[in-house]
């Protein structure tokens, strides 16, 4: 008769909530002992990954205190050019794509964009969209706000537009296309919808592009010579530089508008040859 395997032990409770997965398993002594010792590895490298977030926060801390002046001098600098954010704004490509027609003539009005982050920076930021007297609202600027709720989920917030009669923005329709013949990207709000909803911060890539991007140097795209490089068209993408007039002949047949001539071509097909 067979001896008896020896008696499997199951990890204890502290790892098995740790992992799960692992928790209704049986393991022979040999098994669990390792488990355990990578168990004990793993703990290690959290606890030091846990350490390192907070080297970096206190890193990035730093840098943004040293980083400010010149944001400040930036923001004096920019006053001085006309229509600086707003040109920033709408040459962006991810970002244009949000503005609906009446929003991109409100847009004109804006004067200043500020990125302010909280001095624990983990805990959030606001972003300021200040505007000058316009025809829309009465608001001089518009705040939404980012940070960590009391239970340590993020949510979100902004001062209410003051909206002047019948000039509600967001008070729309359908979405439709863009300027730029796009249908709008980054879940179809425009912007102003956009600065209203709170429903899911954490996946909020429009605030995120502008703190990230276009607020750390807006000026790479105050200078981009031609908007419609951000118009959606694959023209570039192809390596297609419309030098080659037989590759604009082929892009021109994959066009859904030369549906339109089928008809023009059957009665040019049933008129009599000279």
């Amino acid at each position: 008769m067979a001896s008896a395997a020896p008696s499997p032990k199951k990890l204890k409770k502290a790892d098995s909530t740790a992992h799960p997965e692992l928790e209704a398993k049986d393991f022979d002594e040999e098994t669990q002992k390792a488990l355990e010792e990578i168990d004990s590895c793993q703990n290690e490298i959290e606890a030091l990954n846990e350490q390192a977030s907070e080297e970096i926060l206190k890193v990035e801390q730093k840098f943004n205190q040293l980083r400010k002046p010149y944001f400040d001098k930036r923001a004096e600098i920019i006053s001085k050019v006309p229509n600086f954010w707003t040109t920033a704004f709408t040459n962006h490509p991810d970002l244009n794509s949000l503005l609906e027609e009446g929003e991109e003539d409100c847009f004109q009005h804006l004067t200043k964009l500020d990125v302010e982050e909280f001095e624990d920076i983990k805990s959030g930021y606001r972003l300021h969209f200040h505007f000058e007297d316009n025809p829309y609202f009465d608001n001089t600027v518009l705040t939404k706000e980012f940070q960590l709720g009391n239970l340590g989920a993020p949510t979100s917030l902004s001062i209410p537009i003051r909206w002047k009669d019948d000039m509600d923005l967001t008070q729309t329709n359908e979405p439709t296309c863009t300027r730029t013949g796009r249908k709008r990207q980054l879940d179809q709000r425009s912007f102003f919808t956009w600065y209203n909803d709170h429903v899911d911060p954490t996946s909020d890539s429009i605030a995120e592009i502008i703190k990230d991007d276009l607020w750390h140097n807006p000026l790479q795209y105050f200078l981009v010579p031609d908007v419609e490089l951000g118009n959606g068209v694959d023209d570039e993408e192809d390596g297609d530089d419309g030098s080659n007039p037989e590759d604009e002949d082929a892009e021109v047949e994959d066009l859904p508008l030369v549906e339109q001539s089928e008809g023009d071509q059957q009665t040019a097909q049933d008129e009599p040859d000279d």
